[in-house]
């Protein structure tokens, strides 16, 4: 059972790796951005659910003119101990 579930945290990092990845490409290259639509809104339609409510409580820290979301910093830590936690039981 603990397997199982490190392999649902596992597939659910995978796609955290490619919500950065796809919104770098977005930023980065506004033609390429473009060409991903599709991938980000599913990417986004995924995570979103889970970031979100530790967004409320912890809102992006503003530096200058940069955002830096903590919420994803949070989440992508807080499943990598969780997912480290199921496999040493």
């Amino acid at each position: 059972m603990f397997a199982l579930l490190a392999t649902v945290l596992l597939l659910f990092q995978i796609v955290l790796i490619a919500r950065v990845v796809v919104d770098w490409v977005g930023v980065l290259s506004p033609a390429g951005g473009a060409r991903i639509g599709g991938a980000r809104r599913l990417v986004h339609r995924v995570t979103e659910p889970v970031i979100a409510p530790v967004r409320r409580v912890l809102p992006p820290l503003r530096l200058g003119g940069v955002g830096i979301d903590l919420a994803f910093t949070v989440v992508f830590l807080g499943v990598v101990v969780l997912r480290a936690l199921l496999l040493s039981v």
